[in-house]
């Protein structure tokens, strides 16, 4: 159960008239969407990185039916979505927190975040999140696209899964009499 926060609004239409209140004193408003499985510093530096672009920094956490979708398994996230959400909440440069649950059969985001706070900006990270036809859509909704270059180069959710995995199998391995 996700514990309570002003900063956590799971309902797009509150979301929005939060949002409308902003836009009314000339606020910038910043969004950027993610898993944030595993929480790791280049997730810290990209969402301090897109707060910077603008007043207002609203994120979008994939719950982790969305996340089992487009990653085509059944496996999901390592952190479940409510702590993953709370996670975020202590994060001062984060305002608005809210949950991503829009995607087809195919895994593909269909844009109701955006669609409905049609933010200043929306910011995505290098890499094949979103492909050129999804950016070109996205811009539609929002004044601008930003995309930052990762914020870690040797950290990263998969990177940290695998180096855990390798060292308790080798740990495991070295004590396992056979």
């Amino acid at each position: 159960m996700i514990k309570s926060s002003q900063k956590i609004i799971l309902d797009y239409q509150k979301l929005v008239k939060a949002i409308k209140a902003h836009k009314v004193l000339n606020k910038k408003i910043v969004c950027t969407i993610g898993s944030w499985d595993v929480l790791h510093i280049g997730h810290l530096r990209y969402l301090k990185k897109a707060k910077e672009l603008g007043d207002i920094l609203v994120v979008g956490v994939d719950s982790d039916k969305t996340i089992k979708t487009y990653k085509h398994t059944s496996l999901g996230p390592i952190i479940p979505q409510d702590e993953r959400i709370e996670m975020l909440s202590y994060q001062s440069f984060v305002d608005y927190i809210t949950l991503i649950n829009d995607v087809d059969k195919k895994g593909r985001w269909k844009m109701g975040l955006i669609k409905s706070i049609k933010p200043n900006i929306f910011v995505a990270t290098t890499g094949e999140s979103y492909p050129i036809e999804q950016r070109k859509e996205i811009a539609k909704f929002c004044g601008q696209l930003k995309i930052l270059p990762r914020q870690a180069r040797n950290t990263s959710t998969t990177k940290i899964i695998e180096r855990t995995f390798k060292k308790h199998l080798k740990y495991i391995l070295s004590n396992t009499k056979l």
